[in-house]
This record gives C-alpha cells, sequence and structure tokens, in this order.
C-alpha cells in the first residue's frame, strides 16, 4: 500500500520505536498523529516534523503531524486521538509502540508481586494495544479501499508490538511476557476477522532495541547486552524497527504474522 496521502496513528509516538516510525512513515507522505501521555515530548516532535517538512519547501495547508495526548486505556482519549486522525484523511496505518516494562519478581525481595504492579504491564500492554486497535480498525473500515501495487483492494493495516520476551521471557518478567505474548497470540484471530474487510494485522517482536527504557542503563550494560545478539553484535536501532514497518504496510501478503526483530538472540533465564 502507498504511503503518501494516508493517515497513521502511532502509539507511543513521541520517542523510541514510535518517533522512529512517525519519521518514516511522515518523510514516505503520510500525515501521522502521535499518542503519548502528556508528559512526552509528543508536542515538540510533532512541530518538530511539520518545521522540516516547511523548511523542505512543503506547500500543503495545515500541519501533518499532529500530537494527541491520550493513555492507551483510557476510551474516551484514545477515540479522540482516532477522530483526529480520521479528520486529517484516510486512516490506513496504525502502529502500537507504547508500552511499559515494569520488572518484578512473584517473589522479590520485598515479598510477593503485587497484583497492582502485574496489573498495570498488562493494563498498558495488552488492554491498551487492543484498546487502540480496537477503535481504530472502526474507523479505518469506513474508508474506502485502495488498490495496492499488488493490484488487490486494501483498507489498511494495523502493526502491534510484542517482544522477543513473548518467547523468551526472563526471570523478573512474567507480567511483561505474559503481556507481550498475548499481543502476539491475537495477531492471527484479529487477521482472520478483519480480512473481510480488507485490513491486515501484523506484529513485530523486536528484540533489545536502543529506546528510553533502555538509555536509563549505564552505557557498559548496553554494550554488553548488544554483544549478545549473534548478528548484528549490537543492539537494535529504532529506525530499523520503522524500516520493517514500512515494509509490512508495503508488502500486501504480510498478514497474521509475528516476526522476530532480534539479530537471532535468544534470550537466558536472566
Amino acid at each position: 500500500m502507498d504511503v503518501k496521502g494516508t493517515v497513521a496513528l502511532i502509539t507511543g509516538g513521541a520517542s523510541g520505536l514510535g518517533a522512529a516510525t512517525a519519521r518514516r512513515l511522515f518523510d514516505a507522505g503520510a500525515s501521522v498523529v502521535l499518542i503519548d501521555l502528556p508528559s512526552s515530548a509528543g508536542a515538540a516532535f510533532a512541530a518538530d516534523l511539520n518545521a522540516g517538512h516547511l523548511n523542505a519547501g512543503a506547500t500543503e495547508a495545515g500541519p501533518r503531524a499532529v500530537f494527541a495526548p491520550a493513555d492507551v486505556t483510557n476510551e474516551a482519549e484514545v477515540q479522540a486521538a482516532v477522530d483526529t486522525a480520521a479528520g486529517l484523511g484516510p486512516l490506513r496505518i496504525v502502529v502500537n509502540c507504547a508500552g511499559i516494562a515494569t520488572p518484578g519478581k512473584v517473589l522479590g525481595r520485598d515479598g510477593i508481586l503485587p497484583l497492582d504492579t502485574f496489573n498495570r504491564v498488562i493494563q498498558v500492554n495488552l488492554i491498551g494495544t487492543f484498546n487502540v486497535l480496537r477503535l481504530a480498525a472502526a474507523a479505518m473500515v469506513a474508508t474506502e479501499p485502495v488498490l495496492t501495487e499488488q493490484g488487490g483492494p486494501e483498507r489498511g493495516v494495523i502493526v502491534n508490538t510484542a517482544s522477543v520476551a513473548a518467547f523468551d521471557g526472563q526471570i523478573g518478567q512474567p507480567a511483561y511476557a505474559a503481556s507481550k505474548g498475548a499481543v502476539a497470540a491475537m495477531t492471527l484471530p484479529l487477521a482472520r476477522e478483519l480480512a473481510r474487510s480488507l485490513v491486515r494485522v501484523v506484529t513485530i517482536a523486536p528484540g533489545i532495541f536502543e529506546t528510553p527504557m533502555m538509555a536509563t542503563l549505564p552505557r557498559e550494560a548496553q554494550d554488553s547486552l548488544g554483544r549478545q545478539v549473534p548478528h548484528p553484535s549490537r543492539l537494535g536501532r529504532p529506525a530499523e524497527y520503522a524500516s520493517l514497518v514500512a515494509h509490512i504496510v508495503d508488502n500486501a501478503m504480510l498478514n497474521g504474522e509475528t516476526i522476530r526483530l532480534d539479530g537471532a538472540i535468544r534470550m537466558g533465564p536472566k
């Protein structure tokens, strides 16, 4: 599907994987709506995208990057963001990057893992992802289908983000692994259901990537993690995630699949 002239809704769009994806799709000609928390740098990032576009000699009226502050678990806030996206043009791309990775052992140094801690990770990573895709899918299926370069009709693509932890969860990751495993598990049933509406659903399971969460670790720790990746022996880069999103959008045969993007790493127990 041609990205130019479409609208993309991206959660976690103010930083990391989401920001890289937003920039990639924006540069390819899409309008982007960035969902992130009000405290994020979403407004500044949207302004930066628009400023760069205008400096390049753009003549379109109105901004092509819009920040929509929202908690992905909040139905009203997400619906407002979806409405904003649909108001810019045909909503055809949704990318769910918002997530948290709060660690915690079932029986840790401070006692039993609080149920609220486990629940919060599930709420953001799984319920938040589902909340966004269900509301966005309703707007997506209301658009007119377009012909892809492969010759078939299509309305849109939803890309969710799991993690290699869905398959290789480590000690201290029961909540995170459970949430990401569920995102991977719902990929096929969603793709099967939305196929009749000409909407594809694909999930990416990244390995160890350079993200704001990773940036909190000392440089030595980051380098050590990167050396665990067989090839290339380094941390993944957000632009590489964004590149895969762009290919998924372009390739009409990618559907109902969870794709590991991990340099062949298989995580150890800890």
